[in-house]
């Protein structure tokens, strides 16, 4: 078979595998030798020969049977390897394995880097509560290193309510049990201005090799990447690869898949297909729980200082707005009372944190608003602001809509945009439903009245 045969073929497999994977995984190819039907092709790494012969080789096997060529087996060699003089005993082309040799395979801390884990970021630290059980039990599923029960774990929720906490726990927890494990967590920017670097130095086969090589890969943030094509299109092979070996994937976002913006249809159908986990916002006893469990880290450190009855509860009922938030204001209770030699009580809270207290008073939002509401109806906060249309729903929302409209300051397009981008006379139609209902019905108003005084007080 001449290379002008081979120049034909890859013609009509353009047509058969998409111009996508053609300029990935068949344009490289160099074609060899054709003896005893058995083609030979030169590749850039092993990994990428694998990858070919696993997804791609019967396409090109018959095409080039169609061609009138006689094969009945492709193998493939890297090319560094076939250019090398070697023994006349030794001329067969070097074989491509599925798995790098374990002599060859470095530790995973050496193969692969990705972002710095927080050591405080373990499963020991985390408080388990309501709103964020499930979540923590499919992340203990994953941290034991099995086979992948679901494929790929999503995490999603609103910001400091411990998705990255548990991203980080699962690493830790993998690396220290399994350390033979290649485990990559890092963020979606990350990802993405990996892959950019890699275009740039013209090194995408380095990059694909590395990130289809892990055990276990944990993207953070990934709606980041929606709305960049380029990105998104590597994420998706890169994810597919890897669920075909069927090894471990973890993503995390600010919101489900099916409501990420300029996502791609098949990454989001990808995203969905395994475990979706949504982490409500806190709740009271969750937030005690957390101050309580901070205090209890606190008290090695800060010794001889006392906490006064009711200061905690007291922090878990007006700081709302996130756990970070929250932990933030207790560390800089224990400094400042370590400093001037005083009890943590009602009169230092008021002192220390007069700006955090002055905020939650006076910078009432409309995320805080919706989580309020959602968990009064026992909804998710993504229906919330999600396209779902039901009435048990529907009603919740407009709820929040016209508490949003009460009681802050926002416009109504601006109100529209964080209920998922709806347009100014939706949110106008929902606040003069809630205004006429709560004339006729008693239990509405209620509700609503009651609402109003837990997010104002």
């Amino acid at each position: 078979m001449t290379n002008d045969t081979w120049g034909q073929v890859r013609e009509q497999l353009i047509k058969r595998v998409g111009k996508s994977n053609y300029a990935t995984w068949i344009e490289p190819l160099k074609f060899s030798d054709l003896k005893n039907g058995v083609a030979q092709f030169e590749v850039p790494t092993t990994f990428f020969g694998d990858w070919v012969s696993r997804n791609f080789a019967d396409h090109i096997r018959g095409q080039l049977r169609q061609s009138g060529q006689v094969v009945e087996r492709i193998e493939f060699s890297v090319a560094d390897a076939v250019r090398r003089p070697a023994p006349a005993a030794a001329k067969a082309p070097v074989k491509v394995q599925v798995e790098p040799k374990a002599a060859a395979r470095p530790a995973a801390s050496e193969e692969v880097s990705g972002a710095q884990l927080e050591a405080r970021f373990t499963f020991d630290s985390f408080v388990v509560g309501k709103p964020n059980e499930l979540a923590h039990a499919a992340a203990r599923r994953v941290a034991e290193g099995g086979p992948a029960t679901f494929n790929p774990l999503f995490l999603y929720g609103g910001v400091g309510l411990g998705k990255t906490h548990l991203m980080h726990a699962i690493a830790h927890e993998l690396r220290a049990k399994h350390p033979e494990l290649r485990v990559l967590y890092l963020s979606a920017e990350q990802f993405m201005y990996r892959f950019v670097q890699a275009l740039r130095d013209k090194q995408i086969m380095d990059f694909k090799s590395l990130f289809r090589s892990v055990d276990v890969l944990m993207v953070d943030d990934v709606q980041f990447i929606a709305g960049k094509d380029s990105t998104q299109e590597e994420f998706f092979h890169t994810f597919n690869a890897l669920v075909d070996q069927n090894k471990q994937i973890v993503i995390s976002a600010d919101r489900a898949p099916g409501e990420i913006k300029d996502l791609e249809e098949r990454i989001r159908s990808r995203l969905q297909s395994g475990l979706v986990v949504d982490l409500h916002p806190t709740d009271y006893e969750l937030r005690l729980g957390i101050l309580q469990a901070k205090v209890e880290q606190y008290k090695t450190q800060y010794r001889g200082l006392t906490i006064g009855n009711g200061v905690l509860e007291f922090l878990a009922h007006r700081i709302t707005t996130n756990v970070r938030v929250l932990e933030g204001a207790l560390m800089r209770l224990f400094a400042f009372a370590s400093l001037v030699g005083r009890e943590i009580n009602h009169d230092l809270v008021q002192e220390c944190l007069s700006d955090i207290l002055r905020a939650s008073d006076k910078r009432l939002t409309v995320e805080e608003i919706q989580r309020k509401v959602a968990e009064h109806y026992n909804v998710r906060l993504s229906d919330m602001i999600g396209p779902k249309r039901l009435r048990t729903i529907a009603r919740p929302r407009q709820v929040a809509m016209y508490l949003a409209k009460q009681l802050t300051n926002r416009s109504l397009p601006d109100i529209g945009r964080r209920f998922g981008g709806r347009d100014h006379t939706t949110i106008m139609h929902g606040v003069r439903k809630i205004e006429e209902l709560m004339s006729a019905d008693s239990q509405l108003a209620d509700d609503v009245q009651m609402l109003k005084r837990l997010l104002q007080g």
